[in-house]
């Protein structure tokens, strides 16, 4: 009978030593969720660590907007001092390594180089009429001096078809044509010269003779509007 009064008494302070246990851990529990079930939106604060501001205050976060935005500190750096000693990491060859093309000043390459092997504007087929490279913009005139207008007769209407008939110029491949001063000055006057360009010199040698200069369009051959 002692030895099984002994263990129930045992028994029964096992079970209330429990028993507190639990109400304690629980209770904590409760007192540590119940301030995060009553806070609102008011309470909302950002961290800002002092070393992310740097002596900036923090955005407040309830008036946060696309304008309000900044830039995070220490994103933006200014430009490398180049070649002001060797101790920067970026003195001597400034970066550029010590010999070779790309370590020259200026532009190491033009446009459209490939290192010396056949560009691909060469290596594509060839057209005829339609040039390719470097130069496949610019625009190539027959050139009608002005020495060649003498030609014709007092207020005639020039161009270059006038031209070819009156034997002043020979037969072209080029569509485009441009009126360009001489040595040997104009001397008919009253002319209306047809022609898709003028020099200043040829345009003004033309003028001063009473005559007009008629600008074509390069793509229609139609009077261009002045």
């Amino acid at each position: 009978p002692r030895a099984s009064l002994a263990s129930m008494l045992l028994r029964l302070a096992v079970a209330a030593a429990l028993f507190v246990s639990a109400e304690g851990l629980l209770g904590s529990v409760a007192r540590a969720t119940a301030p995060a079930a009553a806070c609102s939106r008011a309470d909302l604060a950002m961290r800002v660590f002092d070393w992310k501001t740097r002596g900036s205050e923090a955005p407040a976060l309830e008036g946060l907007d696309l304008g309000s935005l900044s830039k995070s500190p220490g994103s933006a750096h200014r430009a490398a001092r180049k070649g002001r000693g060797i101790s920067a990491g970026q003195g001597a060859t400034c970066g550029f390594g010590t010999r070779g093309q790309k370590s020259r000043s200026g532009h190491s390459t033009r446009p459209g180089f490939e290192g010396g092997q056949i560009p691909l504007y060469r290596r594509l087929p060839k057209f005829v009429g339609r040039p390719t490279g470097p130069g496949h913009t610019k625009t190539e005139y027959e050139i009608i001096k002005v020495s060649a207008l003498n030609q014709l007769d007092d207020g005639a209407e020039v161009d270059y078809a006038a031209l070819l008939a009156a034997r002043a110029v020979s037969k072209s491949k080029r569509k485009l044509n441009k009126v360009v001063g001489a040595a040997d000055k104009l001397t008919v006057k009253n002319l209306k010269v047809r022609a898709h360009a003028f020099t200043s010199s040829a345009r003004a040698e033309i003028e001063a003779l009473g005559g007009s200069c008629i600008e074509l369009s390069p793509t229609t051959g139609e009077p261009v509007a002045a």
